[in-house]
């Protein structure tokens, strides 16, 4: 028998959706409890699945950071397990009834949340995502088409079987998680075309990928280009604290879109602060780049270009630059940050506060590791990526932002006069 064609699978796929949004939670939730078993069932054929991908991937010179993305260690099988049952645990969003009111009129109003119907996730050496993807999807009742890197061909097939062993054991259709062969370039434009089948496209991957999908796309389309995160240490911050968030957000997983990029040093704690943070990343192998005034901190730090800010390193290497005041580093933020996560180390509430009201991010934190802007870390139990958009959604997505409402109105047979 051939394969189905691009068009019939992502058709199969709409199908197998509708069929889901119709299921209660009951029934989704018996799918992810099947997929628990399955990917527990099949860890070891996940496990070697992924060693060859990623024994092909080192020979074909695939980067370090893709490498890291790649590998599905024994840990982050089990986060992935745990990921499954934080999910099934959170309560499920569809049907929720919302911002009910009576008019003059005599009309009921009101919002029903609803699934949004077909995603179609793009993703590239991450294994991890695509699970999150597909347990987020099924708990919220959309359907979800995957296309992956060809780096992943294997691990991707071992967890497209678990996910069609669980639907099929609740009795649903498994086309609702379709994993596709390996796509060129070309059937990849053709599945961004599929708009009568297709409701959303997220990508997840690198800088070229994201723009690709983005502007070949008829589809509406969530994404994120790069994280370009920022660590600004304050004027009067607690400067061992400072340090930590430092350490933990550039070195504890720096292939991460959420690792920090670039450190912003206020003046006046450059000369208490900048050279035990030197020493600290030294020792960690970390690649200091530095502005002049920096460098006068660090010696060890090579002199950073205009290119080294804004730029999303993705490895052991961190710009650093001395700024003369808050107003400064907000200005710099602005100018190189990529809406991602931004970080401040400061003693100082207001200025914690006005950081959060004025800095273009889809996470700001105070006083907190950028690694933790995460599905998991923030509480929605899993992701299925980070927007740096603000329509639909802006910031991990998580169960309610795979979901839209919808108005239900009630009526006596008013009439529009």
């Amino acid at each position: 028998m051939s394969r189905p064609g691009l068009e019939e699978m992502a058709a199969r796929a709409a199908r197998a959706a509708r069929g889901l949004a119709l299921a209660d939670s009951r029934l989704k939730d018996r799918v992810l409890e099947q997929l628990a078993a399955a990917l527990a069932r099949q860890k070891d054929d996940i496990a070697a699945a992924n060693a060859l991908d990623v024994a092909e991937a080192e020979k074909n010179g695939l980067s370090p950071p893709m490498i890291d993305r790649l590998s599905l260690t024994e840990s982050r099988l089990e986060d992935l397990s745990r990921a499954v049952a934080q999910v099934r645990a959170r309560p499920d969003p569809v049907g929720e009834i919302s911002d009910e009111k009576i008019l003059d009129s005599g009309l009921k109003v009101a919002r029903l949340r609803i699934p949004l119907g077909l995603i179609a996730f793009i993703c590239e050496a991450r294994p991890g995502a695509l699970v999150e993807a597909g347990v987020l999807t099924v708990k919220t009742g959309n359907g979800l088409i995957v296309k992956c890197g060809r780096e992943m061909a294997r691990t991707s097939a071992a967890l497209a079987e678990a996910f069609g062993q669980a639907l099929q054991a609740a009795g649903l259709d498994p086309a609702a998680v379709t994993v596709l062969p390996t796509l060129g370039r070309e059937d990849l434009r053709r599945l961004l075309s599929l708009s009568e089948s297709i409701d959303l496209v997220i990508p997840r991957g690198g800088e070229g990928l994201i723009r690709f999908v983005s502007e070949n796309s008829r589809i509406p389309v969530l994404k994120h280009f790069k994280g370009v995160c920022h660590l600004y240490v304050d004027q009067g911050a607690d400067r061992d604290q400072a340090l930590k968030l430092l350490i933990n957000g550039k070195t504890q997983r720096p292939s991460t879109c959420n690792s920090l990029e670039a450190l912003l040093v206020h003046q006046s704690e450059a000369a208490g602060f900048l050279p035990p943070a030197g020493a600290a990343l030294l020792a960690k192998g970390v690649r200091i780049k530095a502005d002049p005034a920096a460098r006068a901190f660090l010696p060890e730090a090579e002199a950073a270009g205009p290119e080294d800010f804004g730029r999303e390193f993705l490895d052991l290497t961190l710009a650093v630059r001395v700024v003369p005041d808050f107003e400064a580093a907000l200005e710099h933020i602005a100018r190189y940050g990529s809406n991602h996560t931004e970080v401040i180390a400061t003693r100082d509430p207001e200025r914690g506060r006005r950081f959060q009201r004025d800095v273009e991010a889809s996470c700001v934190m105070v006083n907190a590791s950028s690694r933790l802007n995460d599905g998991g870390c923030l509480g929605l139990g899993a992701e299925i990526g980070i927007s740096t958009t603000r329509l639909h959604a802006y910031g991990p997505m998580g169960l309610r932002e795979l979901t839209t409402t919808r108005f239900i109105v009630e009526g006596d047979g008013q009439l529009r006069i």
